[in-house]
């Protein structure tokens, strides 16, 4: 049978990927960006699958008028991809309240936005499958990552008690944890640096911008098999809370459960310890 998705950020990279797997697939999609005529280039213009949409997922307004229109054209939404998402960069005493607010406004408050404008046709038809895209930096915190890690750690949060509060309605919720990439994610498109420049920091911010510009376009992962992947979960009857995408996710998600397991276990009795003696 096939499926209706609802695809943010599809204008380009993993976005405009998961929407043209799901159309190989045989299902409908609705595949949204900032600038419509920008998906459009990418997927080919709309037809009796293809619906093109503009949003901006910060405007809760733009949002709800969106799935509107999908439902309208569609009938349903069947498969939510929140994807629109960019990494800020920067050491957090380099990054301004502006820096902040504008990282957890997309990243996060517009995956809320769609996700709170979705539910309500995925909830009135008792199905349906949530995929929020977080990251291995969802999984553990890097320097020079803090704001973007941050929000990756709020979704992942986020994901797990959505999952709980729709699971009674038969709506899934998996949270897709990819290493790095072949995507533009390294490129300015995708990132934005911090603007104020502390010197402390100078050796350490050239050897990341390096490393950035070293590792761009020669990143292990591959986006088509990643949107591939995502079509096979939609399919599954029972699919996981979680999926680490590359070696590089499976190898980072190891060693957070080991490091978790280690750190509880030394301090466990200590940890114990601090409730009240038994019968008080």
């Amino acid at each position: 049978m096939s499926k209706t998705w609802f695809i943010t950020g599809a204008t380009r990279g993993l976005g405009a990927d998961i929407a043209a797997a799901a159309l190989r697939a045989g299902d409908r999609v609705v595949a949204t960006g900032r600038q419509r005529a920008a998906v459009s280039d990418r997927l080919g213009p709309d037809s009796d699958r293809l619906l093109s949409l503009s949003l901006e997922v910060g405007d809760l307004e733009q949002a709800q008028a969106a799935v509107a229109a999908a439902v309208e054209r569609f009938g349903a939404i069947d498969v939510l991809v929140n994807n629109a998402g960019y990494g800020h960069i920067g050491f957090f005493e380099e990054s301004s309240p502006a820096d902040i607010e504008a990282q957890f406004a997309t990243n996060v408050f517009g995956l809320f936005n769609v996700t709170r404008a979705a539910l309500p046709a995925m909830r009135a038809a008792r199905r349906g499958h949530v995929f929020n895209l977080s990251s291995t930096a969802g999984i553990r915190g890097i320097a020079a990552g803090s704001l973007y890690c941050a929000t990756k750690f709020a979704v992942e949060g986020f994901s797990e008690s959505l999952a709980q509060e729709l699971a009674p309605f038969g709506i899934h919720v998996t949270l897709i944890e990819p290493g790095p990439f072949r995507t533009d994610f390294l490129t300015p498109e995708s990132l934005r640096f911090a603007a104020a420049e502390l010197t402390d920091y100078d050796v350490r911010r050239a050897e990341m911008r390096a490393s950035f510009e070293q590792r761009n376009g020669k990143q292990a992962g591959d986006p088509v098999r990643l949107a591939e992947a995502l079509v096979t979960l939609s399919r599954e009857a029972a699919p996981p809370m979680r999926f680490a995408a590359g070696a590089m996710a499976v190898s980072a998600m190891d060693a957070k459960v080991a490091s978790l397991k280690t750190e509880l276990d030394r301090w466990r009795e200590l940890g114990i310890g601090t409730d009240f003696p038994a019968g008080a």
